[in-house]
């Protein structure tokens, strides 16, 4: 059985996590990450 301390720590780390990932997507991170995904992909092909 899980303690009330850990569950705070839980709760605590899910909004801290949920917080970035909702500042990175108004950022707009996930088209440079996509892009970046791309490049590596195409130079490890030898495409690029």
């Amino acid at each position: 059985m899980m303690s009330k301390g850990r569950n705070i720590i839980t709760v605590a780390l899910l909004v801290v996590s949920l917080v970035l990932t909702v500042l990175g997507v108004a950022a707009g991170e996930p088209d440079t990450v996509l892009g970046k995904a791309v490049n590596v992909c195409m130079e490890c092909i030898g495409i690029g």
